[in-house]
């Protein structure tokens, strides 16, 4: 079976070191540039695919759409769902990662950013960025909104919806591919490869570089690989994405 994980490419406020998670921000130019590039890769080496989901967030869903075109697969259909959302990251959302490191420590950043179980501060319920206020997630009960996210918290609505939607789809011969966001990746990461939650903290996913998994059919990891021309690239993309919080020198 056959699984392929997307990070969106770089969003403009990855560009500028923010905290994003759920806030709607666009895709840069250069990450238009990856996603294009994503997409021309999986063409060139012809991997099929027959079933894409989302999330809520424009940078994931434009991504998306670049790969679809740029495989000329725009006819394939596409579930979008806020529980691939990006981890919530609270009142650090808007705030540059370095800025805040230099200000609490990098060691404290990487615990907001990497631990299992640790969430940022959370929003003020009456914050205007506080979900359950935003027209977007109209539709979803305003308590299973959160305020803030560890990634333990974020795992705990992934992984049931990936068995409850994603999977049947696997085993029914369907291939998937899923664009979504570092921290909702990297649960489905953690599942499926049965890390620990001391190991999952060195797993950094570069931007727009898909992962192909096969599995098997009790969802075991058969192989990996990340699609790309320059794996060189890939690790350099990892590395930046491992910097992000650290203070400025």
């Amino acid at each position: 079976m056959q699984l392929i994980l997307v990070r969106h490419g770089e969003s403009e406020w990855n560009k500028l070191n923010l905290f994003t998670g759920w806030t709607d921000v666009e895709l840069s130019e250069a990450g238009r540039k990856e996603a294009i590039e994503a997409g021309q890769e999986l063409k060139k080496r012809g991997i099929e695919f027959d079933v894409c989901f989302t999330s809520y967030l424009k940078r994931a869903i434009h991504t998306l759409n670049t790969i679809l075109a740029e495989t000329d697969r725009e006819y394939l259909p596409v579930i979008k769902t806020w529980k691939l959302n990006e981890r919530h990251y609270g009142a650090l959302q808007g705030l540059n990662k370095a800025e805040t490191a230099a200000k609490y420590g990098e060691e404290k950043v990487k615990i907001w950013r990497r631990s299992y179980d640790v969430p940022p501060p959370p929003l003020e319920e009456t914050d205007e960025r506080n979900p359950a206020n935003q027209k977007m997630y109209a539709g979803v009960d305003k308590k299973d909104l959160p305020l803030t996210e560890s990634l333990e918290i974020t795992v705990q609505r992934v992984i049931p919806y990936f068995n409850e939607e994603i999977k049947p789809l696997l085993l029914a011969g369907k291939k998937v591919l899923i664009a979504a966001h570092g921290n909702s990746l990297r649960a489905l990461i953690m599942y499926l490869e049965k890390l620990t939650k001391e190991e999952i903290i060195g797993v950094n996913l570069p931007t727009a570089v898909p992962l192909m998994y096969e599995l098997d059919e009790n969802m075991n990891v058969l192989s990996k690989e990340f699609i790309a021309a320059d794996l060189a690239a890939v690790e350099a993309k990892m590395n930046k994405v491992a910097n992000q919080g650290k203070a400025s020198k």
